[in-house]
């Protein structure tokens, strides 16, 4: 029997290059939201992801918040805003304390300065963790002894991870290095010679000079 020639496969139509989509009149690329600059495609919801200070959770009890108090949808994209609307989701991020927020979601319950609970959000949650850091050292308590050499601080082991100092195979080699650098020095001491000295680039090493040849035992009479 006459073997069927095997089917051509059908060329494939190449996919064609998708349009960007028409921005929006007014829609604006970057938004600044708490000092973070965030793109405009972003919705509001995800958009809280960005401030530092703001986790998952804050960030779904924050949109319910704005979105009772202003009417923004959480689902709204940033780019949308108005500058009057990003004044108020500004005010609104810089005092989560007062918009009836649960205790265990701040991030600065019973502060040491001035025993309230209060939320910290960017460059204000940097300082006061850099000065919570500074007031353990002066203290020198545990966790400040551990931050002054640069170890870690809750009880993590160090055994196989955050080595900060030398390596021990890099030390290991370098006491073996001494070692056999004294060994050889020591070698040329023990055979009783001054060891030859060393030749100048271009110049053949000195030969050691021939010993002197011992002297024939007397004969006895």
């Amino acid at each position: 029997m006459a073997k069927t020639p095997p089917k051509k496969k059908e060329a494939k139509p190449k996919p064609t290059k998708q349009e960007a989509p028409q921005e929006k009149e007014g829609f604006r690329g970057i938004v600044r939201i708490a000092g973070k600059d965030i793109r405009g495609n972003v919705t509001l919801r995800n958009a809280l992801f960005h401030v530092r200070g703001i986790g998952h959770s804050l960030a779904q009890s924050v949109s319910n918040i704005v979105a009772s108090e202003t009417g923004i949808a959480p689902e709204m994209q940033v780019g949308d805003l108005s500058d009057s609307q990003i004044a108020q989701i500004d005010a609104i991020l810089f005092s989560l304390q007062q918009h009836g927020l649960p205790k265990f979601l701040l991030n600065r319950r019973s502060d040491k300065q001035d025993g309230t609970d209060r939320h910290v959000i960017m460059n204000d949650l940097l300082f006061a963790v850099r000065e919570d850091i500074e007031g353990e050292k002066k203290l020198y308590t545990w966790k400040g002894f551990r931050h002054s050499y640069g170890q870690k601080v809750r009880g993590q082991r160090t055994r196989n991870t955050g080595r900060t100092g030398m390596a021990v195979g890099v030390l290991r080699k370098a006491v073996l290095a001494q070692a056999a650098a004294a060994k050889a020095e020591a070698a040329p001491a023990k055979g009783g010679g001054a060891p030859a000295p060393a030749a100048k680039p271009g110049e053949k090493a000195p030969t050691a000079a021939p010993a002197p040849a011992a002297k024939p035992a007397a004969e006895k009479k």
